[in-house]
């Protein structure tokens, strides 16, 4: 049976398919949870109210969903070139310091006039750290996972290095830069609809959101409207046939990793300028890997990583709540079920796809009928 007789419908492909994996994997962790004497119902009922159930924990939903897009769209677009960035983290935290060194200098001007130049510091220092993997790739043949996950190593050291002796608050034991003013910070949704009767507390969720909406207009765009995409696609699916038809793949590397790596960056916006109001070490706070997940589980569409980003952020901010109310369910169990949802969603990811291809593929002769037709 070949790929070309059972392809699947694009809606199959994106978003039933993804959705079998999730249910599975749930039915997987409710098989855990049993294992400790709860009830699963019970759990994911829990999770659910904690994460949807309320105003202010949609909002924090919604601020997981953000950084999760934003690395997931940056995995995204280095796979659709047919690269595996595992750096999101090393990338984030060096955009981190160009969005501290942005804001600190124009500390204390409004943020609707910071927020441009904060983006693009973020997009340019991002970009410049999946450069030096990038062109080790394309020109002394390096492999894009090994370098780019040395390069969170290094920029890890990087940043400690920067707080401790650079940029450190000055007389502080802990090392962060000093906060920004509150002209300065990205006013949080809470404070801006509070005027409109809608009570989010304290949730940071904050314009970033939108710029993650944004982003995965623009990278649908890319990838499937523009000449760039289109060679981007043909590099990643056949470098071969990619030089043939006159398209440079080590040029296309650099390309991709670019984008990649300014995409990662936004993510230090929400950080910096908005939840946390000051640089710290850790930037990204595991949403690098967890981008790679969503990538997987949203087959490196836009659509599908927003869903899966909401998902994951429910996961976060429903395993919160989750762990407050139930004790036996720990940190670490909420960690397993992130796993499962990962192991299935990702490793597993085709497990039922000759099942699915059977129900919804298309018969080559019907294409032809209709095709004459």
């Amino acid at each position: 049976m070949s790929q070309a007789s059972r392809e699947l419908p694009p809606f199959v492909d994106y978003v039933v398919l993804p959705v079998v994996n999730v249910i599975t994997a749930f039915i997987a962790a409710g098989l855990v949870v049993l294992a400790i004497s709860e009830n699963p119902v019970e759990v994911v009922k829990i999770m659910i109210v904690g994460a949807l159930g309320t105003p202010e924990g949609l909002g924090y939903t919604l601020y997981y969903t953000t950084n999760f897009i934003f690395t997931g769209l940056s995995v995204a677009v280095a796979y659709h070139a047919g690269l595996f960035n595992i750096g999101p983290e090393g990338q984030a935290a060096v955009a981190g310091i160009g969005v501290a060194l942005v804001t600190l200098a124009f500390d204390g001007a409004p943020w609707w006039l910071v927020l441009p130049f904060a983006v693009a510091a973020a997009m340019v220092f991002g970009a410049a750290w999946a450069f030096i993997p990038a062109w080790l790739q394309a020109r002394r043949g390096s492999h894009i996972v090994i370098t780019t996950i040395m390069f969170n190593f290094l920029a890890a050291t990087l940043i400690v290095y920067l707080l401790v002796n650079v940029m450190g608050k000055a007389g502080s034991m802990a090392p962060e830069t000093k906060m920004l003013s509150d002209a300065t910070r990205l006013p949080l949704f809470g404070t801006l609809l509070k005027p409109l009767g809608i009570d989010l507390g304290q949730s940071p969720v904050n314009p970033t959101f939108l710029i993650a909406i944004a982003a995965c207009v623009a990278v649908w765009l890319l990838i499937w409207h523009t000449r760039l995409g289109y060679e981007i696609r043909t590099a990643g699916t056949n470098p071969q046939a990619a030089v043939y038809a006159g398209i440079d793949p080590a040029r296309i590397i650099i390309i991709s990793m670019l984008i990649s790596g300014g995409l990662t960056g936004l993510l230090a916006v929400n950080e910096v300028m908005a939840v946390q109001g000051r640089l710290l070490t850790d930037v990204a706070q595991g949403a690098g890997f967890v981008g790679i997940a969503v990538a997987l589980m949203g087959r490196s569409h836009p659509l599908g990583i927003a869903l899966a980003a909401f998902l994951f952020g429910i996961l976060y901010q429903g395993g919160a709540e989750l762990s407050f109310d139930i004790p036996k369910i720990t940190r670490d169990m909420i960690v397993v079920i992130q796993a499962l949802v990962i192991l299935f969603a990702g490793a597993l990811g085709n497990m039922y796809r000759p099942m699915l291809e059977r129900i919804f593929a298309r018969r080559p002769d019907r294409r032809a009928e209709e095709t004459e037709a």
